[in-house]
């Protein structure tokens, strides 16, 4: 039988693949599996070397990079509980979730390093570099990273073999959600264990896979189904020296030519309206075939064709998680061809709960739920036949961690997990998000206002990059943030007159929103009626996953 832990997964590929590329940079060489087990070995002799013990915490503060799996796989085959911390959180975040989790030690990239050089932590036995196991002595400033040598265990060393159960804690991840309370999400073994393994059912991962991975593994979604699920199965992953900014991300998928990528809607959603659609709308006689069906459809699988050259040619899944997909981009998506499926799951649940493949996705939907996982509406709406999604199964976490009362709010009576998402099913079972039930707005008559789906339709409009929708003083306001420099590029030959440049650009700008306002109010019901739209004029602050964070912009209005 199947143990479902983390070490014993990853024992039986080692074990299967020996020969085969596990993990390595793009256009770099590769480790096989039967490196990686060598190298995890090391690490765990150097966790012994700090005297760490089952049950202890051990924070990995770092970017994406071979040797981050490497010490996460070193981690949980010593019973040691993961406490991977997410690159972007602030200083003062990293301090807290450090203490918090009493982490023993500390695995950190250089580039990370100033966030903590001048923060005391009295629990810590250690700092270590994470890309090449350097020790760092205690006073050690940042520039002075580049001169320690890296580790290097005794060739006789063995580290004692540790018993690791199935409920065994494996990683407490600290969410980074658009409500701005940040909870540490207990995970077992079996959670991610059986989660990893699990995907499988719903996309086929075989040893001749290549994973691009472009998300933060410190998230749950990559962390599992980036991480876990391919090297449960043979596969291989791919990781960038630097941040997946087009520069970057355009030559690695030429390397590497990955046949499955993770990504967050963003991603694509930039692609396709700083890419593709401008493409459309270039002259009078693509901008009427486009208004057409059979026209459209036409233009968007040419356009599918030229999108696959740019993700190498190979790619058979490209997976799409972590908030909801723009309706236009997912029609194209759809009409192109382009493999495109969309999961839906939280840290939570550690984290996918639904999906599809390619060749079952539907539009505007997620798919059906994960074999072996239960999904159930509560509170249903007899006329929209939505209601609250809750779950059960082996990947719902444990709880937050030291946060009983927290935990006792997510889960019923009957022991199932609150997702805190609105959604419904079709006859097929396939589910369909509506929204955050946190985020609903209340309307004047006591109607229920969904903010996402009006900011699906503003988002669709022509110069807006991204929206959100509040509520203040009791009237609908949408902040929206346009693309400045495509209004601003119409009125470069007035640049050597500054006044009249701000001012044609300020005219025009205001003119967008009253369209805006007017476009959107014309498509929605008589309660989501916007009251007024104010320009956004930074781009919003978002969790790793690019949610919005919401409660920033609650809390200014």
């Amino acid at each position: 039988m199947t143990k479902y832990t983390v070490p014993a997964l990853l024992a039986e590929s080692i074990a299967s693949y020996p020969d085969l590329p596990a993990m390595g940079y793009a256009g770099e060489p590769v480790m096989s599996y039967k490196d990686l087990g060598e190298k995890i070995d090391q690490v765990c002799g150097l966790l012994d070397s700090y005297g760490l013990e089952k049950g202890d915490k051990a924070a990995l503060f770092s970017v994406n990079m071979p040797n981050w799996g490497v010490i996460f796989f070193a981690l949980l085959k010593k019973g040691i509980v993961a406490v991977p911390v997410l690159p972007d959180f602030h200083a003062n975040e990293v301090k807290s979730i450090m203490l918090h989790a009493e982490v023993k030690l500390i695995f950190i990239s250089e580039n990370l390093f100033p966030k903590i050089e001048n923060i005391l932590f009295p629990d810590v036995r250690g700092i270590v570099l994470t890309n090449n196991l350097a020790i760092i002595p205690e006073g050690t400033r940042a520039e002075q990273l580049t001169d320690l040598k890296p580790y290097i265990p005794r060739e006789d060393y063995l580290s004692a073999p540790v018993d690791v159960e199935e409920d065994d804690l494996a990683s407490i991840i600290y969410t980074s959600g658009t409500t701005g309370n940040s909870k540490g999400v207990m995970l077992s073994h079996r959670n991610i264990a059986w989660n990893g393994k699990q995907a499988f059912t719903m996309e086929n991962v075989f040893t001749y896979d290549r994973f691009l991975s472009i998300l933060p593994l410190s998230h749950t979604y990559e962390n599992t189904l980036g991480l876990l699920l391919p090297l449960f199965h043979g596969a291989s992953v791919y990781y960038l020296r630097k941040p997946p900014v087009p520069a970057v991300l355009l030559p690695a998928l030429q390397l590497v030519r990955p046949t499955k990528v993770l990504s967050v809607p963003l991603v694509i959603e930039k692609i396709f309206k700083n890419k593709i659609y401008p493409q459309f709308q270039k002259s009078p006689v693509t901008r009427t075939l486009y208004k057409f069906s059979l026209t459209r459809k036409l233009l968007h699988r040419i356009a599918g064709m030229k999108l696959m050259k740019t993700f190498g040619g190979k790619i058979n899944f490209f997976g799409i998680g972590g908030s909801k997909v723009d309706a236009t981009v997912e029609r194209f998506l759809k009409e192109s061809g382009f493999p495109y499926a969309i999961g839906y799951g939280l840290t939570e649940t550690s984290p996918l709960l639904a999906g599809s493949n390619p060749a079952g996705q539907k539009l505007g939907f997620t798919g059906p739920s994960l074999q072996g996982v239960k999904l159930r509406l509560a509170d249903i709406d007899k006329a929209s036949g939505e209601g609250e999604i809750q779950a059960k199964g082996p990947n719902i976490m444990q709880g937050y961690y030291k946060n009983p009362e927290a935990t006792a709010q997510v889960f019923t009576a009957d022991g199932w997990f609150r997702t805190g998402d609105l959604g419904s099913f079709d006859k097929q079972g396939h589910l369909k998000i509506k929204g955050r039930i946190k985020n609903m707005i209340l309307g004047a008559s006591g109607e229920n206002i969904y903010p996402e789906e009006i900011e699906s339709v503003i988002n669709r409009m022509k110069y807006v990059v991204e929206s959100l929708v509040v509520e203040k003083k009791g009237k609908l306001v949408a902040l929206i943030h346009l693309n400045m420099e495509e209004i601003e590029h119409q009125y470069q030959s007035l640049k050597n007159d500054a006044t009249l440049y701000a001012e044609k650009i300020g005219h025009r700008k205001d003119e967008i929103l009253k369209e805006i306002k007017e476009k959107v109010n014309a498509q929605v019901n008589k309660f989501s009626k916007l009251q007024q739209v104010s320009h956004q004029e930074d781009p919003f602050e978002k969790t790793p996953t690019q949610k919005i964070k919401r409660f920033l912009y609650h809390q200014k209005n």
